[in-house]
């Protein structure tokens, strides 16, 4: 069902139009409810993630900075804003032609499609508004009584840790529950079987509010069993005061909700893409709105120079599946981005869509040059820099408990590409300040190890074998 209490009766018709078709051609999808925003006010929520009810931080007024001059500049435009949601929330923007608005609704239909049917989401939690504002509420309260300069301090803190997770972790607990008996509602979420540190946050936050707790979060960060969930770890484990600990739990709850946004970032646009084509193409379009509609679909789709476009990637992989005979709707179902550039790019792939790898150069400035354009190279590449959502992985080697002499070692698991080691020891910096004792991170550097030690706030570099 759709709902756009803000939409004028003529974008309503075309909405419920557009649901009409996407549900005639196999989406499915939670009620969609469409909000009209002027730019700036999209803008706005997209820093704060897309959630109106989220707490404040300079991390998102920083990121609106960024978002209102790319687009005051011409150099970005969003078209909507669609959030993981039951209901589905789209926010549509105000200034876009009626041509726009209806390839847009399309496009919404398929994300929210893709939110609803993706295993990627299965586990997380549909009520996150809510959430995001009882999260508000326990920072704020935490601020009245210590100050906020004090609170968001430890925030900005926190928040800067949250790559440091097991992006597979949520589906990790939903497939071990399923073993064990304990099937998980793909639409609603997982209901039962939290753990207990995981209701004890929850209650804590509840007690803060003082108001009917929202129901068990479907993948709270419960006894950490992953080596790769340094933060939840020091969520739970680290020697921090019972306000710090609510801080860390907040900052890793969040974090697990939007790594699966991270690791399908061009299988869901390519969804997207791949639907509001169809469906404008085929029979949402008014013959007066081919040219606009053409215009502003290459838009979308277009690259730049030495650079790959989610979207145009995305649909392009869409049609070659679908041409080859494979079933989309179930790609979409099972798999992340990597799994579906596994599964789909072959070398016909390759050569259609122009795609080579990038060597730096030898001459002055050693500009990138055109290298292989060998399909399993290309492939083999792509796989790579999409690896663990694009981020470092970075497990715990051994963990002393909190307080000991002992240290807590990360291990950087090296795929060929080097850290950047001084940003790695600012990291360091604030676990250490987290776990209130050394840290120390192994990796590499070239072919050579390396030993990143902090130690009472300060960083040492040295051999290591």
């Amino acid at each position: 069902m759709v709902r756009g209490p803000t939409l004028s009766p003529r974008l309503l018709e075309a909405a419920e139009l557009a649901e009409t078709v996407a549900t005639a051609a196999g989406l499915t999808f939670f009620d969609v409810v469409f909000e009209m925003l002027d730019a700036v006010d999209v803008n706005a929520l997209a820093a704060y993630g897309g959630f109106p009810t989220r707490y404040p931080s300079w991390r998102f007024g920083m990121e609106y900075e960024c978002l209102a001059r790319g687009h005051e500049w011409g150099l970005s435009k969003i078209y909507e804003l669609v959030i993981n949601h039951d209901p589905t929330i789209a926010y549509l923007v105000r200034s876009n032609s009626f041509m726009e608005q209806k390839l847009v609704m399309a496009h919404v239909y398929g994300h929210a499609d893709f939110f609803r049917n993706s295993a990627w989401f299965a586990p997380t939690d549909r009520r996150m508004i809510q959430r995001f504002e009882q999260h508000a509420r326990c920072i704020k309260e935490h601020s009245a009584r210590l100050g906020q300069d004090r609170v968001e301090e430890f925030l900005d803190a926190a928040l800067s840790l949250d790559t440091l997770i097991d992006p597979y972790g949520a589906q990790r607990r939903m497939r071990a529950r399923q073993s064990s008996g304990g099937m998980p509602d793909v639409a609603g979420g997982h209901r039962s079987g939290q753990g207990a540190l995981a209701r004890a946050s929850r209650d804590r936050l509840n007690a803060l509010q003082g108001e009917e707790p929202l129901p068990d979060p479907p993948e709270q960060q419960q006894a950490v069993g992953s080596p790769f969930d340094v933060l939840g770890y020091l969520a739970e484990f680290a020697e921090v005061e019972a306000w710090q600990r609510d801080i860390l739990r907040i900052a890793a709850y969040e974090a697990e909700y939007f790594a699966p946004q991270r690791m399908t970032k061009i299988i869901n646009e390519g969804w997207a893409s791949f639907w509001h084509s169809r469906l404008l193409t085929g029979g949402l379009l008014d013959a007066s709105e081919v040219i606009e509609f053409a215009d502003c679909h290459a838009g979308a789709t277009a690259s730049a120079p030495g650079q790959l476009n989610p979207y145009k990637l995305g649909i392009d992989l869409f049609r070659h599946a679908e041409e080859q005979g494979l079933d989309i709707f179930r790609l979409r179902a099972v798999h992340n981005d990597v799994s579906f550039i596994d599964a789909v790019v072959d070398e016909a792939f390759v050569r259609r869509s122009k795609l080579f790898a990038m060597e730096p150069g030898s001459g002055p400035g050693r500009k990138p040059v055109i290298g292989s354009r060998d399909a399993d190279e290309i492939k083999g590449r792509l796989l790579s820099s999409l690896a663990w959502g694009g981020l470092p992985r970075i497990r715990m080697e051994s963990a002393p408990a909190a307080g000991s002499s002992g240290a807590l070692v990360l291990r950087h698991e090296h795929d060929g590409r080097d850290l950047k080691l001084d940003e790695a020891g600012v990291l360091l910096r604030t676990v250490g300040r987290m776990w209130k004792g050394p840290v120390e991170l192994l990796t590499q550097e070239g072919e050579e190890g390396r030993r990143l030690l902090c130690d009472k706030g300060e960083l040492s570099l040295r051999e290591a074998s």
